[in-house]
């Protein structure tokens, strides 16, 4: 709750900041620029997600059910945009959630369900998610319209530019997209296919934190970095401007065409520093002890690193491709994510032009995480982490499938259905393989 009310403490002081502007000098810019001086936007997305039963012989605290169960999860969110001076923009986005997760978000690394946070409540809840202020700095080139879409007003800005960006907000916002695998609520779902698995990026339990970012885009190449607060505990809270738990993160972006077609191939890494455990000094000190591995217990103020790639490309006929690769220091726990220390994923999507629907996409996608030898061994002996510890393990990757189709239902409202094979569950081989059922209803404008 406190974390909720600074939020929206933080946002209400942007709003006011805003409304305090003189509305003619909002009106005079946007008259110079040809464009308006707000936005609004609004979306709705409700995901009902089923897995079948499936084999256990044994469970622990952080297991999937291993009976058949059903969740739904929904979110209601308005985009207000307010352009306050030239080349500048302010959003805020309250939002209303509710919800769980399949076995409260519990029990698989690579989650079947972007749509579900790490926390659950029944009862409909108020919170800020993003708050925060965008500024463009013209290089020149080429002057190219840009859209106007939730949290980007519409205008025109030079190809060439500087873009900074301030407030509150998600990591992957701006780093590690991927046009055909970012978002839950229009294309997959599964956590290892629209991020990189092993991308351990600042975030509170709702996927959101307070940092900055600057990105420079000129010609065919783009650069982007950032300094972001993690949480204070591993998979905490995060309640404002405290960079004594940080992390930093860089992209390089490459575009090019292929065959005339368009593409991107982009590098990352990212750097954690905060109090975290070593994998290995949580089992010596639990064999001393005679206890169960707890990271809790040896935490330090230490660092972890990562990198990932990602590369999409226009395949053309309406097909696009796309391929993640990541990876991270699996000496220590996961401090923000999940514990994937290594992934791979690849898919497809298909617009559905080539059989007469025009709106429609068909996605199919299959993603392998892995897990260091020092996690192995503490989820081994009984240690429980951000999402999974079944209290044993019998070590194997975790392999997802995911297929989804989603229908253009008019010009607002789209209709999906998703199913996911999890084969090794939380790299167990003891248990599953269980399959993932999901039904979505998207609504914007």
């Amino acid at each position: 709750m406190i974390r909720r009310l600074h939020a929206m403490a933080s946002g209400g002081a942007a709003l006011l900041f805003i409304l305090s502007l003189p509305g003619r000098v909002l009106a005079d810019e946007a008259s110079s620029a040809g464009v308006s001086p707000w936005a609004i936007h609004g979306q709705w997305t409700t995901v009902v997600q089923k897995h079948s039963a499936f084999r256990a012989p044994y469970s622990g605290d952080n297991s999937l059910a291993p009976s058949e169960r059903q969740q739904e999860t929904t979110d209601l969110t308005l985009m207000l945009g307010v352009r306050p001076w030239r080349n500048a923009e302010i959003w805020i986005n309250p939002e209303i959630d509710q919800g769980f997760g399949l076995s409260n978000t519990l029990g698989v690394a690579g989650f079947p369900s972007g749509e579900a946070y790490k926390v659950g409540q029944n009862a409909p809840y108020l919170r800020l998610p993003r708050a925060f202020l965008r500024q463009v700095v013209p290089l020149g080139g080429q002057e190219e319209e840009v859209e106007g879409v939730a949290n980007q007003m519409a205008g025109s800005r030079t190809a060439n530019n500087i873009i900074i960006t301030v407030g509150k907000f998600s990591v992957t916002d701006i780093f590690d997209a991927n046009t055909y695998a970012h978002d839950p609520r229009g294309d997959f779902l599964n956590w290892s296919v629209i991020d990189a698995g092993a991308f351990d990026y600042a975030a509170d339990a709702w996927g959101f934190t307070y940092g900055g970012a600057v990105e420079w885009n000129q010609d065919v190449w783009s650069g982007r970095a950032g300094l972001f607060q993690l949480s204070g505990v591993p998979n905490g809270k995060v309640t404002g401007f405290d960079f004594s738990q940080h992390m930093v993160v860089a992209e390089a972006e490459r575009r090019h065409q292929w065959q005339g077609r368009p593409g991107k191939i982009k590098l990352l890494v990212f750097a954690n520093r905060g109090k975290m455990g070593r994998y290995d000094e949580a089992v010596a000190q639990s064999l001393r002890d005679g206890t169960v591995p707890d990271t809790a217990a040896v935490r330090r103020r230490q660092s972890r690193a990562g990198w990932s790639l990602n590369v999409e490309q226009d395949m053309g006929g309406g097909i696009g491709s796309f391929l993640r690769l990541s990876g991270n220091d699996g000496s220590k726990e996961a401090y923000e994510f999940t514990e994937i220390n290594r992934s791979a994923s690849a898919g497809l999507a298909v617009k559905g032009s080539r059989w007469g629907r025009e709106g429609d996409t068909l996605g199919a996608a299959v993603a392998v995480n892995g897990l260091s030898p020092d996690a192995r061994q503490y989820f081994g002996q009984g240690g429980l982490g951000i999402l999974i510890g079944d209290g044993r393990l019998s070590y194997a990757p975790e392999k997802i499938g995911e297929i989804y189709y989603a229908a253009r239902v008019g010009k607002a409202l789209a209709i999906s259905f998703d199913a996911q094979r999890i084969v090794n569950p939380a790299y167990n081989h003891d248990r599953g393989p269980v399959t993932v059922y999901a039904l979505r209803l998207h609504a914007d404008f």
